[in-house]
């Protein structure tokens, strides 16, 4: 009897040890541990003062929130470009440099904004969101963002050569049909050189995921000329990820950071928030947290595997309570000093970050 015992332990001990390690893929990165020591690592300022060009007022631009940063490394330091709202709820984008990846020193002006320019009907009063940032083969930078005139978030990007200076390329999706298309979250495709994030071609072709109910692709010859991935029998643009019933991201799919060609595959890591039926019980409706995905790094567009469950959610007072309740919104990430380190926005309200040893 106990030697029956015995089998029967060791059987429920490799059942739930498999089990564990399928939970938990191998491509994917994981074990990120919040820096509780000094998260948030941004807040909201107030004496950080701006002379708008469009309402010609002077205004306390990230007064009331600061969120959803994007970062990337230049010269031996992380440049973290983060959204901010002033007490109108118009956002801009900041900007934020470390020598060690957690403390930060901000710019005192916003360095992207709503402007009297070309894009102006497109992001005021709404303004500016949301930015990723990724950096192209001949050291351009890559910014994708969402302009939002109050009614209609749309899909642009930027391009630039130091991370302050940008100059607007307009709608990421430039054909007629989709210029009034709900678009957001553009992650381009990129790959690990060094602590350098490059964008990379699959198939003579650069790749993006966008969207934020289901997720969608474009792609591009030369990261300026984007097009949309259609089916061409019924002119819709194709999905490549859906929200779970039942699961942390039942409600919607949102692409975080850039997305990285890995030997396994294209990992993406998405947000996805929690719908008030068919979810996950364990997490209060709505929250926002997120898991990761694996794409053929052939075939972009292939999804190969996925996270059952988030890696990270809201767990810590600032990220249960704020602006919008229940958020972790990863957007930013990382490789520094032998780290990956994750930048996100929690309760839509401030910023804080996580890290994980290679």
């Amino acid at each position: 009897m106990k030697l029956i015992r015995f089998a029967l332990f060791l059987f429920v001990l490799n059942f739930n040890f498999i089990k564990a390690q399928e939970s938990k893929p191998s491509w994917a990165l994981l074990n990120f541990v919040k820096v509780d020591s000094i998260n948030p690592i941004l807040s909201p300022d107030k004496k950080q003062t701006f002379l708008c060009p469009v309402s010609k007022k002077e205004v306390q631009w990230e007064e009331r929130n600061v969120l959803n940063p994007s970062a990337i490394v230049k010269d031996g330091k992380v440049y973290l470009i983060y959204r901010a709202q002033d007490n109108q709820m118009t956002s801009r984008l900041g900007l934020a440099v470390s020598n060690d990846g957690l403390h930060f020193k901000k710019e005192a002006e916003p360095i992207f904004f709503p402007d009297n320019d070309a894009m102006n009907s497109y992001e005021w009063k709404g303004g500016v969101e949301d930015p990723r940032v990724i950096e192209s083969p001949d050291g351009t930078y890559i910014m994708t963002y969402t302009s939002y005139d109050g009614k209609i978030a749309r899909l642009c990007f930027a391009t630039s050569k130091d991370l302050k200076h940008w100059t607007k390329q307009g709608l990421v999706l430039k054909d007629e049909k989709y210029k009034d298309l709900w678009a957001k979250s553009g992650a381009i495709v990129g790959e690990r050189k060094g602590n350098k994030i490059i964008a990379t071609k699959i198939n003579n072709k650069y790749w993006m995921y966008f969207g934020d109910t289901d997720l969608f692709m474009a792609y591009s010859e030369d990261l300026i000329h984007w097009q949309a991935a259609i089916n061409e029998e019924s002119q819709k643009i194709i999905t490549v990820l859906h929200p779970r019933m039942g699961y942390f991201d039942s409600r919607l799919v949102e692409p975080g950071p850039f997305a990285l060609l890995q030997k396994e595959g294209i990992v993406l890591i998405y947000n996805g928030s929690n719908a008030t039926n068919y979810n996950d019980t364990k997490l209060p409706k709505f929250t926002y947290a997120a898991g990761q995905a694996l794409f053929n790094k052939d075939q972009p567009y292939k999804l190969i595997d996925r996270t059952q469950n988030h890696f990270i959610y809201p767990d810590k007072p600032y990220e249960k309570m704020g602006e919008v309740n229940e958020v972790c919104f990863v957007e930013g990430l990382v490789f520094f000093k032998n780290k990956w380190f994750l930048y996100y926005g929690t309760a839509d309200s401030k910023i804080a970050v996580a890290v994980r040893k290679q």
